[in-house]
């Protein structure tokens, strides 16, 4: 049985993975390049401290910080070394049929996927605080994006993205719910105005 999906992911990654075309090469390559989304990251914290005070828009960025820094951490630290799952570009069984862009092989161990958890850390916290329909349409599907792209890199089974998704949202889970329970103890009541005028459009 587990033979099987593992040979189901394999296959799945590489029907996605041999979909290359030189335009998307290019635009995969970036999106899977952390730096390219700081401008999205500052467009977040701006929306923050736009809509709630200083000071609890402040104690949201360091509580998306905090997600997005611990679902890194465990995925890196505890989770790779620990299953050591190779990536489709070291796995000896189907490196040869991975097709590479700018010659990207990422490192040994792919389970589970830092961006797919990272990103969804990152997404659902801030879904949940802003709580904003085309916002949240918006972050998931910054989401898909940055998962897509690692597949057709090569360098990320389904699998490790689905593990990846999985983990990122239960850390976001936890850290939100320690923000509740912050906001419940300090009796500030959550999506309060806070220092600052609520924006009544960003519902809509």
């Amino acid at each position: 049985m587990i033979e099987q999906l593992i040979h189901i992911d394999q296959q799945a990654l590489l029907a996605i993975n041999h979909c290359h075309a030189p335009w998307a090469d290019t635009l995969m390559w970036y999106v899977s390049q952390s730096w390219v989304w700081l401008p999205l990251y500052a467009l977040l914290i701006f929306l923050l401290f736009r809509r709630f005070g200083w000071r609890q828009a402040l104690v949201f960025t360091l509580a998306i910080g905090a997600a997005v820094g611990l679902s890194d951490m465990i995925a890196h630290l505890w989770i790779k070394p620990t299953v050591c799952r190779f990536r489709p570009t070291h796995e000896p069984a189907i490196m040869d049929q991975v097709q590479l862009v700018h010659d990207y092989t990422g490192g040994l161990y792919g389970f589970v996927s830092n961006h797919a958890a990272n990103t969804m850390a990152c997404a659902l916290m801030f879904c949940w605080i802003y709580r904003n329909k085309t916002a949240t349409l918006c972050m998931m599907t910054w989401v898909a994006l940055n998962c897509y792209s690692r597949m057709y890199l090569g360098v990320h089974y389904p699998g490790d993205i689905l593990g990846g998704l999985i983990m990122g949202s239960l850390v976001a889970s936890v850290v939100f719910a320690l923000i509740r329970a912050w906001e419940a103890a300090a009796w500030c009541p959550f999506g309060a105005e806070g220092d600052g005028a609520r924006d009544s459009s960003a519902d809509s």
